[in-house]
């Protein structure tokens, strides 16, 4: 397309200009050297503009925000527009959990929709990092966004609630567990909740809905860091083992274990303890890293 037919819709308005201008000049006012996000609720529902009704994210929002955590939550409305990706990119901006530090200032922006229920603000925290805080940082995983889904039910069968955590954990939750709790009336029923990825919270929500018979449900976005995980295999005089281990971002060994259902499964074979199985597992390992050290030598 010739640059003489190319136009810039909105961009211009004064509101886009005053925001950047204004946005600008108080990055510089501050001083700081660091800028950090929560990941970002990008809204639902559509947007009209010049272009006509676009989705939210609108595509320009979706192509700054770039590799940027992002979610969906609250009524629908748009939450990032295209300025607000734009000032996030001008200040290169890392996305994660609050970091420790003293704040030394706070600030408030309120925006002109009123979202019923919670608040429409913007909060922006300025401090000092803690000492050592920048190694912490640096020295474990990166948060990443998580969602908990929790509903207490006291009219559901035990096999129907085991049976609803099978179909949970094969729908693409990341885990399920139940607890008991005492309920209103003296009642005792049970806390189920399921941790799950943004993207597939909400049909993990309507499966509970549809499969149990609860009438309803809460659910939140918590942060959630996990150490990377590699698996090896290993013979044992009992047959082979699959380990799991845990690394830190830096490569080093923070934990090891043996996988249960491959012991639990030699233990059955051989009839033997399930515990002599782990615990062979994990000398076998041992003495595989004290090999590798030696020829590391």
């Amino acid at each position: 397309m010739p640059i003489e037919q190319v136009h810039f819709h909105e961009v211009g308005a004064v509101d886009t200009i005053v925001d950047i201008v204004c946005a600008a000049a108080g990055c510089e006012a501050l001083g700081v050297d660091r800028w950090m996000s929560s990941p970002l609720n990008v809204g639902s529902g559509t947007v009209k503009c010049a272009h006509g009704t676009l989705p939210v994210p609108a595509p320009a929002t979706l192509a700054l925000i770039g590799d940027a955590p992002v979610y969906s939550a609250g009524p629908p409305l748009e939450r990032v527009t295209p300025t607000g990706a734009t000032l996030l990119r001008m200040m290169e901006v890392t996305y994660g959990s609050l970091p420790a530090m003293r704040v030394q200032s706070r600030g408030y922006g309120a925006g002109g929709c009123d979202t019923p229920g919670e608040p429409n603000l913007l909060r922006l925290l300025v401090g000092e990092a803690e000492d050592g805080a920048e190694a912490e940082q640096i020295a474990v995983p990166e948060a990443e966004p998580i969602v908990v889904i929790e509903t207490v039910i006291d009219d559901a069968t035990p096999q129907l609630l085991a049976y609803v955590s099978e179909l949970l954990l094969e729908a693409g939750a990341w885990d399920v567990y139940r607890s008991a709790v005492q309920m209103k009336k003296g009642r005792t029923g049970v806390q189920v909740t399921v941790l799950s990825s943004v993207g597939r919270a909400p049909a993990l929500r309507e499966l509970l809905l549809r499969e149990t018979t609860t009438i309803g449900l809460h659910w939140r976005l918590e942060n959630k860091m996990s150490l990377t995980r590699e698996f090896v295999e290993l013979d044992t005089e009992w047959g082979r083992v699959r380990m799991k281990i845990a690394r830190w971002p830096a490569g080093e060994v923070a934990n090891v274990s043996p996988e249960y259902e491959v012991c639990r499964s030699l233990a059955r074979q051989q009839g033997i303890p399930l515990k002599r199985v782990m615990h062979d597992a994990m000398r076998a390992y041992a003495e595989a890293e004290l090999a590798l050290k030696k020829k590391g030598r």
